[in-house]
């Protein structure tokens, strides 16, 4: 089934089993799927090498041999910069940034910084499921808002979320671009919460982790440069582990142009004692560069093919749609139309192609017929994947 011819760095098979990859040696304990015999397609990281500038970094440190605490940021954070406005027109400056564990923690020390236990913490659903976690965790209610399913893709209904605020909402924490559903946020769109973040008075948390990784012909919008009277209420979070496949560095940033709110935060960062590893802070400086945006103008053109292929599957077998995909890697694909339980179309994905996907009702509202599947491995594995889901629901073709 090669639909899409390919000859790439990308299409190397390495093996993860056994490296504590959570991907590979938790799919077992999870769904049931062997690691020898099955495909993952569920955590969001990517079965690539990262670009050699990256691994060139890590060895420097490796034959040095001394792993003490990281000084003089000043480069790294030269690095962000240079990044945001060569990638995305985006101007940043040094002293907004700090750098978190990861935006899953850069989203705790929000709640934290901006909200009381009790206040409402707004999601537009279904979404990042651990978005959902770390906002419970802490005491706080999660407000579910559901995307409006418009013709195959997700859209904001700011009507139906205007009647639902009851006035103890405090937050919201965007998406962008949207993790299921693969959007890239209109302009237009993004104005629209802006205007609603005013309307309630809510501090907006902007998720941008996906930012970089764009299908092509799509551009991606920085929250920072919709609306410049926003500025008082936005805080920027971005990261250079979902770009470069370097999840396990646990570094992103949190970047807030308003001294207010800048304050508010460099105090919950202050109390949890937060600061990154020196790995990561080295990985991301080489990454942030001329040869990684080259790689990653070479990845996100592996990932369209890798795309193209799966949808061209997905969409032959009748019942199954795949939301249009404009970034991200990872493609939410809906089986209401099989008619099938939950439980059915799980059980012919799992045990009977031995694939392991994130299963949708971890998404929160909306995503009770959905599985995301992880487009982002060589791509001789997803033509398998897409072998095996083609005999799983034979009977419907």
């Amino acid at each position: 089934m090669n639909l899409i011819e390919s000859s790439s760095p990308f299409d190397e098979i390495v093996d993860r089993i056994d490296t504590h990859c959570s991907k590979w040696d938790s799919m077992e304990q999870t769904y049931g799927v062997s690691p020898e015999t099955g495909i993952p397609m569920w955590v969001a990281d990517m079965d690539f090498r990262p670009p050699a500038c990256i691994q060139s970094a890590v060895d420097r440190m490796a034959t040095h041999g001394i792993y003490g605490y990281f000084g003089d940021d000043s480069a790294y954070k030269e690095a962000i910069r240079w990044w945001h406005a060569e990638r995305h027109g985006w101007s940043v400056a040094p002293e907004w940034i700090f750098s978190v564990n990861g935006l899953v923690n850069g989203t705790g020390l929000c709640v934290d910084a901006f909200t009381k236990p009790g206040d409402g913490v707004i999601l537009f659903t279904p979404v990042y499921h651990a978005f959902f976690r770390v906002i419970r965790a802490a005491g706080r209610d999660v407000v579910e808002c559901p995307l409006a399913l418009v013709d195959g893709r997700y859209e904001m209904d700011f009507d139906a979320y205007d009647a639902q605020m009851t006035g103890k909402e405090r937050m919201v924490v965007l998406c962008s671009p949207h993790n299921p559903g693969g959007r890239v946020w209109s302009r237009a769109e993004l104005k629209g919460l802006a205007a609603f973040c005013k309307r309630h008075d809510l501090v907006l948390v902007s998720d941008e982790i996906h930012a970089d990784l764009v299908m092509p012909g799509q551009t991606h919008t920085p929250m920072a440069l919709v609306d410049p009277t926003l500025t008082e209420r936005l805080v920027m979070m971005a990261a250079a582990t979902k770009t470069f496949g370097i999840a396990g560095a646990h570094v992103g940033n949190v970047i807030i142009e308003d001294p207010d709110l800048r304050a508010r935060f460099a105090a919950s960062v202050a109390g949890t004692g937060t600061s990154p590893g020196s790995f990561g802070l080295h990985m991301v400086t080489a990454g942030y560069s001329p040869e990684g945006a080259a790689w990653v103008d070479a990845l996100c053109a592996y990932l369209d093919g890798n795309r193209r292929l799966f949808d061209a599957t997905i969409h032959a077998i009748p019942g199954l749609r795949s939301m249009p995909l404009e970034a991200t890697y990872l493609a939410w694909v809906d089986f209401a139309g099989t008619g099938m339980t939950r439980e059915e179309f799980t059980q012919r994905v799992e045990k009977e192609a031995r694939i392991a996907a994130n299963h949708g009702t971890t998404f929160g509202q909306g995503g009770a017929s959905f599985l995301r599947f992880n487009l982002a491995t060589p791509r001789s594995r997803v033509e398998e994947a897409c072998v095996r889901l083609q005999a799983a629901f034979a009977d419907l073709q």
